[in-house]
């Protein structure tokens, strides 16, 4: 099991998707599921699945993404965001290597690999009685820590000219370039958007642009 840290934008899913497409599970699926975006009626049925009946609105069975992700790769992405009551429910998942769907008596054995995310601090968490400290041993066998785009120094280089090239070519405006002084004023910026503000820079000055050339005043930075 993978855990992923970083602060938002920093990439933590790509990683995920690296890690899945370099592993022996490559030829299987990749689920993933942004748990913030999860109520908490709704997490058992989304991961655990339901059968036909078993509430108000299950007009049909379903698989929950335990199942979907049989043999391949589960990623739960901003795992920080699980309520401490949510956490034991995935904890049990996890050790036990089965899930019940709602509604059923039924065990379902699951084989997966399990990547999560967060930008948390998950340690502070336990502290604070956020956050399950034997949740925490399962989810991170191997934890990654990305850095700040602030921190990578010239991987600001590669990433704009990455951009620069990706939306040259998606704009129509195949002889863009960007100049020195624009380049050191990327280079001097905090980033707190990180590799997602980025690149949300570069597609802003590509499409606004009406020069062959990126200057310092075509960048839109805070």
């Amino acid at each position: 099991n993978v855990l992923i840290t970083g602060e938002n934008g920093t990439g933590k899913e790509l990683i995920a998707q690296e890690i899945h497409h370099l592993s022996g599970r490559s030829g299987e699926v990749l689920v993933s599921v942004d748990i913030g975006s999860l109520s908490e009626t709704l997490f058992e049925s989304e991961l655990f699945g339901h059968v036909k009946g078993s509430f108000t609105d299950a007009h049909e069975s379903r698989q929950g993404k335990f199942e979907l992700a049989h043999r391949g790769t589960l990623f739960l992405d901003e795992i920080g965001n699980l309520s401490i009551h949510l956490q034991s429910k995935l904890l049990s998942a996890i050790e036990n290597r089965q899930i019940t769907r709602i509604g059923s008596n039924q065990p379902v054995p699951t084989n997966i690999r399990l990547i999560c995310a967060t930008n948390r601090n998950l340690e502070n968490m336990i502290r604070e009685g956020l956050f399950r400290e034997d949740l925490l041993y399962r989810i991170n066998t191997i934890q990654i820590d990305l850095p700040p785009l602030r921190d990578r120094g010239n991987d600001i280089i590669i990433l704009t000219e990455f951009f620069l090239k990706k939306y040259a070519f998606k704009y129509k405006k195949p002889d863009i370039k960007i100049n020195r002084q624009a380049v050191d004023k990327l280079l001097h910026y905090s980033w707190p958007g990180n590799v997602r503000e980025l690149q949300h820079t570069i597609e802003k000055a590509v499409i606004l642009s009406d020069s062959s050339v990126l200057k310092p005043e075509d960048l839109y930075l805070k």
